[in-house]
């Protein structure tokens, strides 16, 4: 028997099960940001999609799907508002015009700014008293746990 069978049959508690700290952190995560994110009038989903799309990066409704874990027609449906306030254009992609790339305007731009600032604070307070070490260690483990799953 090797260690992954003893872990699998140990019989955990939710507080030891890890799954149980993954869900209810992600949960906790997404009700600050929530909070936080409308002091400044903007919706969670709406920081995932300027979030991915980022840094002068055009996506596709189905890349930004896939990127915010969203349903193809809820991603649609979060573009096309985005669009009509001014947050996004879209354009044909470079080198394959039928694909139609999602991009941040100016205006889009400055709103992530100022989320980007919201989620630097919440990023402070959650890790607040980890080392870089732990963070890096949390995120190696998250992966593996992640990759496992695919």
């Amino acid at each position: 028997m090797n260690d992954d069978d003893a872990f699998d049959q140990a019989g955990l508690r939710d507080a030891e099960w890890p799954f149980f700290w993954i869900t209810q952190t992600a949960h906790r995560y997404t009700q600050v940001m929530e909070a936080r994110l409308k002091t400044i009038g903007v919706d969670p989903t709406y920081w995932r999609v300027m979030m991915a799309l980022g840094e002068g990066k055009g996506l596709s409704v189905s890349e930004i799907s896939a990127q915010c874990i969203l349903k193809p027609n809820t991603a649609t449906k979060i573009v096309h508002r985005m669009l009509a306030e001014g947050l996004v254009e879209t354009g044909d992609r470079a080198g394959d015009a039928r694909v139609t790339e999602v991009m941040l305007t100016g205006k889009g731009d400055a709103l992530a700014a100022k989320a980007r600032v919201v989620a630097d604070e919440v990023y402070v307070q959650a890790f607040a008293g980890l080392s870089q070490d732990e963070r890096l260690v949390l995120d190696m483990l998250l992966e593996r746990v992640f990759n496992r799953l695919g």
